[in-house]
């Protein structure tokens, strides 16, 4: 039977809407199975404005009443949809009720505050926890030190070292002036802040958790707590133990006796702890006579005197300088210098030259400097870390050859210089390393007369032009991208040069101009293959790109300066068929018994086609016959290679590379001006007729050689029997029939 027609008003619907929504899913099913269908009629609808529904005219329309029990609203109705409320039952709205897609796993505003802050809560208790728990611990950590002692090869003790340099000051003992530079360097608010950098921290833990770089962003009394109290390890542990403590003492401790106790502790290179012994070790005055520039100089080593102690090297007195200047201007910015003041100080304070221990004298003092140099490189320790003390480190030098190293050096000297009548005798230095090319052991080097006298190591920096020694690696460069030696004796006993066949030997004659030591073809040669080829195959080979000189025409002639360990090691990727394995000076690094990590020997790589080395070996072999005088009957043999600089070199250096299965030996002599630090020139080195001094290095290397493996100078041949090549694809070098 069907209901008759009624006209609702607008708000008893809504009204009716509501009741029905509330009444639950059993009601709203029951008065669908009673109700039929209404008639249609025509409202004209509203406009609602502040909650209230204005009537207006209305227009018919068909309604279905039976979708309101239909809908399964768990109490809500259209209405409360439309006003906005949500009700759903639930402690936490998420997924969001009510939302569809990926709107549904977007919080709400109410549950991202909710837990930001429920989580600022847990944070802060833990760190209450923390806070109260964690106490300063012993200090003076320095007292507790140990010697760190160095190993020769055969196990045997080559030195200790490990005493602590400082001397703590008050102070009213440290001028204003270090003060100003250290707070304008490293921490500009030190005054105002609570003693840490939450920034700072938080970069710092990220970056060690993300397994990125290390990086700071300490306060100073964060690195104060640091230096002692903590070890210097970068560990996001040890970052918030640095955080908390240095609260602590920022509570516990004025500013004025935070900067004191940094400045005491703190590590300025060269051995020194504290701003006493920096102010004796880099100007030879105490810390109270530092003037505004030398004490922004101490500030800047204060960055790492690894890299910005100038007299280390070229770069690090390059970056010294840069840094210097900023420091001087940041004071400016900061109110503690005036720009009348700053304008005083335009000249570098150049800082004297390091001094070694007593202990440390003759080669010990160049062996230790090579051995930290690769530990610091392999393992992360810094110098501060090694100068702290506790350390065992086995190296790789032998004290035999050691011994006939500077031996041989000493007798060329004597016997071919003669500084006093000869003005061109005077300032000459020499430095050699020895290596051994199956697995690039550093067994002997010399880096000078006295590491205590003549701080440099000669065996281990760059800065020496090389010469016509960089030569073989254009060669090989051009044999592996372009034109290739027809053919190399088969036989495995015998492969001098000279038995080649002609084309095999000339090569666009870069064989016969290495042996002259002409520079025009390799000029050519450079130019023909690329220079960046060359620069590929040398650093291939073990040269290190940056002491490689500019991509420039003479770059083919041997203008790049690497050091003699680096032209010891690359030749060996001559002698031992193609592979090189990188120089290393260090086996193991205990310390309290237990190893440091990183100290696995270098594994052997590829530098180049054996077949390309075979064939540059046999011209080096040439080299080296024509390089050592024959007496009494005896020529080098052909397991001997050899390259050195000669007459048409006009660089203000003389080298002499020589290899053999067992070792690569490289030997380098210049003349350098104590004060400047420059090269001086060669000419009238030892006499007219020394080719400006390249008649020594070969010396030296030869009494060294005879002295430690003599048999290795008339020994087996080098090179064995080369495999058929396949056709195609890089530089081969076919047998002979």
């Amino acid at each position: 039977m069907k209901s008759p027609r009624t006209r609702r008003h607008p708000e008893s619907a809504v009204r009716a809407e509501q009741s029905a929504g509330e009444a639950g899913q059993g009601k709203a099913g029951q008065e669908e199975a009673g109700q039929e269908e209404t008639e249609e009629g025509k409202t004209r609808q509203g406009k609602i404005r502040q909650g209230k529904i204005r009537q207006g005219e209305t227009r018919q329309g068909e309604t279905r009443q039976g979708k309101t029990g239909r809908r399964k609203t768990g109490g809500r109705c259209s209405g409360a949809r439309r006003s906005g409320g949500r009700k759903t039952g639930r402690r936490v709205d998420f997924p969001r009720a009510g939302r569809t897609g990926p709107r549904r796993w977007i919080p709400s505003w109410r549950l991202v505050s909710g837990l930001s802050a429920l989580g600022a809560a847990v944070l802060g208790g833990l760190f209450a926890v923390l806070y109260l728990q964690l106490d300063l611990p012993a200090a003076n950590r320095e007292a507790s030190q140990q010697a760190t002692v160095y190993y020769w090869a055969d196990g045997s003790r080559m030195v200790s070292v490990g005493d602590v340099n400082r001397q703590d000051v008050t102070l009213d003992h440290i001028p204003a002036s270090v003060r100003n530079a250290v707070v304008a360097a490293e921490n500009e608010d030190f005054y105002d802040d609570f003693g840490v950098s939450v920034m700072g921290i938080a970069r710092a833990a990220l970056s060690v958790l993300g397994g990125g770089e290390t990086q700071g962003g300490s306060t100073i009394t964060q690195q104060y707590v640091k230096n002692r109290y903590l070890t210097q390890e970068q560990t996001a542990t040890r970052k918030i133990k640095e955080f908390v403590l240095a609260l602590k003492v920022s509570n516990r401790m004025t500013k004025p006796e935070i900067l004191e106790g940094y400045l005491n502790t703190s590590w300025f290179g060269r051995d020194s702890y504290g701003i006493q012994a920096a102010a004796h070790a880099y100007y030879g005055v105490p810390a109270s006579e530092l003037n505004p520039s030398q004490s922004a100089l101490l500030a800047t080593v204060l960055k790492g005197a690894d890299s910005y102690d100038p007299s280390l090297s070229t770069a690090n007195h390059r970056r010294a300088v840069d840094r210097w200047s900023w420091v001087l201007d940041r004071q400016v910015e900061t109110g503690a210098l005036t720009a009348g003041e700053r304008a005083k100080y335009t000249t570098f304070p150049e800082p004297k030259k390091p001094a070694k221990p007593t202990s440390q004298s003759g080669q010990i003092g160049y062996l230790v400097d090579i051995a930290n140099k690769y530990i610091k490189r392999r393992t992360g320790l810094s110098g501060k870390d090694l100068a702290l003390g506790g350390y065992r480190i086995r190296t790789t030098f032998e004290k035999s050859k050691v011994r006939a190293l500077a031996k041989a050096v000493d007798r060329v000297r004597e016997e071919r210089l003669d500084p006093k009548k000869r003005a061109a005798d005077r300032e000459v230095q020499v430095g050699a390393a020895s290596i051994r090319p199956r697995d690039g052991a550093i067994v002997a080097a010399y880096g000078g007369s006295d590491a205590v006298e003549h701080f440099t190591n000669n065996a281990d920096t760059s800065g020496v032009p090389v010469g016509s020694a960089f030569k073989p690696f254009v060669y090989a460069a051009v044999l592996e991208h372009g034109a290739v030696p027809e053919a190399v004796a088969a036989e495995p006993d015998a492969v001098p040069a000279s038995d080649l066949p002609t084309a095999a030997r000339a090569d666009d004659g870069l064989s016969g101009s290495l042996v002259a030591g002409e520079n025009t073809p390799y000029l050519r040669a450079g130019e023909k293959v690329g220079l960046r080829v060359v620069r590929d195959m040398a650093v291939r080979s073990g040269l290190l790109e940056e002491s490689l000189a500019e991509l420039e025409p003479e770059f083919s002639i041997g203008t790049s300066t690497p050091s003699a360990v680096r032209m010891a090691g690359a030749y060996a990727s001559f002698v031992n068929k193609g592979t090189r394995s990188e120089p290393y000076a260090v086996t193991e690094v205990e310390q309290d018994g237990v190893a440091i990590d990183g100290l696995d020997p270098p594994r052997p790589v590829a530098a180049m086609d054996p077949e390309v080395a075979a064939v540059v070996s046999a011209s080096l072999s040439e080299v080296a016959a024509d390089a050592i005088p024959s007496t009494s009957g005896f020529r080098l043999g052909p397991n001997v290679l050899g390259a050195r600089t000669g007459p048409n070199d006009r660089l203000r250096s003389a080298w002499y590379i020589g290899a053999t299965p067992g070792l690569s030996t490289a030997v380098t002599m210049f003349r350098s001006d104590p004060e400047k630090g420059h090269l001086l020139g060669m000419n009238g080195v030892g006499g007219e007729d020394s080719e400006r001094g390249s008649a020594f290095p070969p010396l030296i290397w030869h009494a060294y050689q005879r002295a430690v493996d003599p048999d290795s100078l008339s020994g087996s041949p080098l090179l064995p029997a080369l495999p058929v090549p396949a056709t195609g694809g890089a530089a081969r070098v076919a047998p002979s029939a």
